[in-house]
């Protein structure tokens, strides 16, 4: 495990496996981050949560209460205090973020996603085949987010 730049882990929390802790990060509480997780940028990793696989917490997420962030996941915007949902689809993961979908290294709004998916992902080398169901993924994800938000009113 590797703890360097502004970050700082303290409390209870542990790093440990071939996790990174870096930028301005902290890491409390009784958090756990290990196996090749990375937390980073202005992120926060606090409470019971656990961050850990190939998981990524970046930029001025938080990650808390008992929250799982694992796999391919890449937090980089919202708050999370449930386990984080993700959606594997092959090429890459699928990181729901609040309003925001992480897919890859790009991060957009799920309007944005909506509207411009086949562009983004040509410009990014899928096939229409990936371009398709990566589609079908988006509107999926968009309307289970629109029917609990309708059902908490």
């Amino acid at each position: 495990a590797r703890v360097f730049g502004g970050a700082r882990v303290f409390g209870d929390a542990q790093v440990s496996d071939n996790a990174q802790v870096s930028g301005d990060a902290r890491v409390f509480g009784n958090a756990l981050v290990f196996g090749n997780a990375q937390v980073s940028g202005g992120a926060w990793v606090f409470g019971n949560a656990r961050v850990f696989g190939n998981a990524q917490v970046s930029d001025n997420a938080r990650v808390s209460g008992g929250a799982r962030v694992s796999g391919g996941a890449h937090i980089r915007h919202a708050k999370h205090t449930k386990d984080v949902w993700t959606v594997s689809l092959g090429l890459h993961t699928i990181t729901v973020d609040g309003e925001y979908l992480n897919i890859g290294c790009i991060s957009e709004k799920i309007s944005v996603w909506k509207k411009q998916f086949r562009a983004i992902g040509e410009r990014n080398g899928y096939t229409l085949q990936e371009i398709e169901r990566y589609g079908m993924a988006i509107r999926m994800i968009d309307r289970v987010l629109r029917a609990e938000e309708k059902e908490r009113g």
